[in-house]
């Protein structure tokens, strides 16, 4: 969801410029703030005590991302980090709050954005509890098509992004791809993916 800019700003809103791999905020961490992207990718994600992480999901220019706790005064259920280099809105809870009050259009906007995240996060939630990793790996790479009709692109993704992603190991994500690459369901050129 994007939210003009200048009326961001009106409110007290800051820009902050972030590098690869920072991180913006951690899990269990207090929700004070709404965050929009001006410009890079965020990636949202959990790791366990083994260092193992499962990305949430990724966040490009001109979405926000984190709002749900701002909303029901819970911490952060995620790790947010800059994916790449990123210029990120960053605006008061309270303000935010203040907006979604005296701006009815961009609250139904916002109902409509959790809705369906909601409905994203169930339908990824099933293609993970499928056990075959082709399967998996399908339903993220479909997912994540850009839209292109019949052509295959380049797949945006590293093999270990992908694994974090499907809670998969990357060595089975790697075994994968030659059994996808061998039905003709992705193409692999240069190490480069072909979806």
């Amino acid at each position: 969801m994007q939210i003009d800019l200048d009326l961001l700003f009106s409110w007290g809103a800051i820009a902050k410029e972030y590098k690869k791999n920072e991180v913006i905020f951690v899990e269990d961490e207090a929700a004070n703030f709404y965050y929009q992207i001006i410009e890079g990718c965020v990636r949202m994600f959990n790791s366990n005590d083994d260092g193992k992480e499962f990305t949430q999901g990724y966040f490009a220019m001109g979405q926000s991302f984190g709002e749900p706790p701002l909303f029901i005064d819970e911490k952060y259920p995620s790790t947010a980090a800059a994916f790449q280099d990123s210029k990120i809105i960053k605006l008061s809870k309270d303000k935010f709050l203040k907006i979604i009050d005296e701006y009815p259009g961009i609250q139904k906007q916002f109902l409509q954005l959790m809705a369906k995240r909601i409905h994203s996060k169930a339908k990824t939630s099933k293609d993970i509890i499928n056990q075959k990793p082709e399967f998996r790996i399908l339903a993220f790479l479909n997912a994540h098509k850009k839209g292109s009709g019949n052509c295959k692109e380049v797949v945006p993704f590293t093999r270990q992004e992908i694994a974090n992603f499907t809670g998969l190991r990357v060595e089975t994500v790697i075994r994968a791809f030659a059994k996808m690459k061998a039905t003709n369901k992705i193409e692999i050129n240069n190490h480069k993916i072909y979806f």
